[in-house]
């Protein structure tokens, strides 16, 4: 990961850190800047350390492959530079770096040192396979396909079908979706070189479906650090303060955990267990989730320091948590077993928080070697290297440790895209409960699953002939919500007449709520395309639409093309069945009223339309004087009242005065109201705002807050920040601990001013912030 400070930095560290975060970040990325452009290490350095890392875990010396691969990309990218001026071959050199730091096969880093030349540069996928090979070309064009998907927060369909795209890779061959990762993490450490918009943009997209895709795959040295540069580039301020936080005490709490390290090892070594123990750092976003979380300060947070022991046995991993339950005292609800119940990307360990010395909480794990492997390297820890003898990729048994992936393609495949999406963030990335069948094997559910969800992860028969449950024992309803260690048994019969469709709202796994529509789909057509129809004709008749217009041709057509219905009937039964809710049809209908109607205006009346447009705006751009037309008057004098400022974007009137012109009013204006129920309420004109006003115009507010010291200047220092333009600021004490502060500034329109007043509302102490003249 990029360091966050240095020690050649052009403002010393002590004076750097009272500077205020944000200035803190700018200084510090642009000193990294600076070093990157000055000394980034070179294509040949990079190139040897590559093969120093593939050295140090594969058996064979043939290195010949990847020698030929890093040649021709580095052909194929010449002349290519990165945003930061380096050469572009030190990209995927860095990709194929990380994949050897994950001891993947000769094959993936391969891949990872050509997997942008078909996008970027002149050769094809035919060349890679005939000079590579199928399984490495299979590689490249899975990355390039990838590579191609674009992801927005504000386009789910769009979002959900690349996620199922990413997914069907993924089913394919996995190792596509690590040289992702790699991919990804090389591009997150520099992405200093990118513009504010992207770096948030990536970032958003690595933190809501990257990492959660490398902790779902396991592998925690890519989820980590995804996690932190994530949250550096989408909360700056919080990072940065966060590491300065963290390393204030990094001392006093390095030598807490020190002394819990030497103890725990002097009582493991005398029980004669092999063991190695070492203290670790939490990683930036672990800590700030806990805070978020917990609603408490990084001072408030102790256990920022884990002790890991890693040992050569299963036996032995028990034995060690029981001496370290008698040298320090349990945390009560804080013991996990992740051993018997491992977590379904593979992950085992023991974890218990304790009680260290001074009552400070801490936290150990315990784990064996061959599971500190999968904890650190996940799926990419089961990839057997090839000896170029032709042996299968995977270690026999390995294929069924990726079956979810399949699984949940296969139980979300003819899912409405909104509901794969919500079923993926709930199947895939939520938190887990962990339950037994009756003959003790252990099923996984998302927390809060039911013995709905249970019935059906067993088998999609089970669930359709479901009538009862019992957890524990004990007759339990449909909706009971499941806790971890519940023995749970489905009573089945022949004669069931199928799910509910109450049950879609009970189900709290995407993979159930899929397989009980499937089970509607199927059985039960006929009464679905009745269904269908009654319920969307009544959210038709909610919207004011009758079914007459929106099933023409004109209009159903493409909306059943868009959703990839072939026939009203399929698209009746799908609604019936909650493949697709009547709203969403009934949005694309009106879309599609919208747009019709529009087609149907003729030139003729748009260019007559245009053409009186025209002459308006040209008889009301003549007849403006300071930016206001005045009916039926030209020429005339006009000035601005002074009890309420109006700005561009307020209603107004104007008001004759004797021999002094129009004065104009905004319509809220106490003096407006009072008059016109005076004898001179006939003295007002219609009047309005030009267009394209360019002016500024002169506005007060009135602060109305506590009175408290430095008040002024906060407020002088907000308007300040924001480059308001201000003609005078008083401020007096009305008594009561109260303060009344005038603010008379220029402003060009009233969206100008309402932000400038929504600004001054956030200083403390601030209690209202109006405009002088209101009624």
């Amino acid at each position: 990961m990029e360091e966050v400070s240095s020690s050649k930095a052009r403002v010393a560290e002590p004076e750097l850190n009272k500077l205020p975060a944000k200035e803190r970040q700018l200084i510090r990325e642009a000193d990294a800047s600076a070093k990157t452009m000055q000394d980034f290490t070179s294509p040949e350095e990079l190139y040897d350390e590559l093969l120093a890392g593939i050295r140090k875990y594969h058996p064979s010396d043939d290195i010949s492959m990847v020698e030929k691969a890093y040649r021709i990309a580095y052909d194929a990218h010449v002349g290519q530079k990165r945003r930061s001026g380096e050469p572009y071959i030190i990209h995927p050199l860095c990709v194929a770096i990380i994949l050897a730091d994950l001891e993947l096969d000769k094959e993936t880093i391969v891949a990872g040192l050509l997997h942008d030349v078909v996008e970027d540069t002149v050769m094809t996928d035919a060349e890679i396979r005939r000079e590579f090979g199928d399984e490495v070309a299979l590689l490249v064009d899975g990355v390039t396909k990838l590579g191609q998907l674009s992801y927005s927060s504000d386009k789910l369909d769009t979002q959900a079908e690349n996620l199922r795209k990413m997914f069907l890779a993924m089913a394919k061959d996995i190792r596509v979706i690590l040289i992702k990762l790699a991919d990804r993490l090389h591009n997150m450490r520099t992405l200093q070189y990118m513009k504010p918009e992207k770096q948030k943009e990536k970032a958003r997209e690595t933190r809501e479906i990257y990492a959660p895709i490398a902790q779902r795959l396991g592998i925690s040295k890519i989820k980590v650090e995804l996690d932190d540069l994530s949250l550096k580039y989408l909360e700056p301020e919080v990072y940065y303060d966060l590491v300065d936080k963290v390393s204030l005490k990094k001392g006093e709490r390095q030598s807490f955990i020190d002394g819990i390290v030497r103890n725990v090892k002097a009582h493991v070594r005398a029980a004669n267990i092999n063991a190695e123990i070492y203290g670790r750092a939490k990683h930036l976003f672990s800590i700030y989730k806990k805070m978020v979380n917990q609603g408490k300060t990084i001072d408030q947070i102790y256990d920022l320091f884990a002790v890991r022991i890693i040992v050569d046995t299963v036996k032995d991993c028990y034995a060690a948590l029981g001496i370290i339950h008698e040298m320090y005292k349990p945390v009560p609800g804080r013991f996990k077993d992740y051993i018997a119940m491992p977590k379904e990307n593979m992950y085992q360990s023991l974890h218990t928080t304790l009680i260290g010395p001074g009552g400070t909480p801490f936290e150990i794990q315990i784990r064996t070697f061959d599971m500190h492997r999968v904890a650190e390297y996940g799926i990419a820890a089961h990839w057997k290297y090839k000896l170029g003898d032709g042996g299968t990729s995977l270690h026999q048994g390995d294929e069924d440790k990726f079956a979810w992936v399949r699984r949940l393609l296969e139980s979300q495949q003819e899912s409405d895209a909104t509901d794969f999406f919500h079923n993926l963030k709930i199947d895939m990335f939520g938190d887990e409960v962990f339950v037994f069948s009756p003959k003790g094997d252990v099923v996984n559910l998302p927390a809060g699953a039911t013995p709905i969800d249970f019935a059906y992860m067993i088998h999609s028969e089970v669930g359709n002939s479901m009538v009862g449950a019992k957890v524990n024992g004990r007759i339990v309803t449909y909706d009971h919500v499941l806790q971890n260690g519940d023995i749970v048994e489905i009573r089945t019969s022949k004669s069931a007449p199928g799910p509910s469709r109450d049950w879609l709202n009970i189900a709290q796994s995407g993979s159930a709520k899929t397989k009980i529509k499937q089970w509607f789909k199927k059985e039960r057509r006929e009464e679905n395309i009745i269904r269908g129809r009654s319920m969307l004709e009544d959210e038709l008749k909610h919207n004011g639409i009758s079914i007459d217009d929106a099933l023409t041709e004109e209009i159903i057509s493409p909306v059943m093309k868009r959703l990839s219905y072939n026939a009203v009937d399929d698209l009746f039964a799908a609604i019936g069945y909650g493949g697709v809710t009547a709203q969403r049809i009934v949005n694309r209908i009106r879309d599609e009223l919208k747009h019709a109607a529009e087609e149907k205006k003729t030139a003729v009346d748009k260019m007559a339309a245009a053409a009186e447009r025209r002459e308006q705006q040209a008889k009301r751009n003549a007849k403006a004087i300071h930016g206001i037309l005045v009916e039926g008057l030209d020429n005339c004098l006009v000035k601005f009242s002074r009890c309420c400022t109006p700005v561009p974007g307020d209603e107004i009137a104007g008001f004759i005065t004797r021999g002094q012109g129009v004065s104009i009013h905004r319509k809220d204006c106490v003096n407006y109201v009072k008059s016109l129920e005076s004898e001179n309420g006939g003295r007002w004109i219609k009047v309005s705002w030009a267009d394209n006003i360019t002016d500024s115009y002169v506005t007060t507010v009135i602060i109305a807050s506590k009175d408290r010291s430095g008040l002024v200047l906060d407020i002088a220092t907000i308007l300040s920040a924001i480059n308001a333009k201000v003609r005078t600021l008083s401020a007096r004490d009305i008594g009561y601990g109260n303060a009344l502060t005038n603010v008379t500034l220029e402003v060009r329109s009233i969206a100008d001013l309402r932000y400038i007043m929504s600004r001054l509302l956030s200083i403390p102490g601030v209690q209202s912030v109006s405009r002088n003249g209101q009624a």
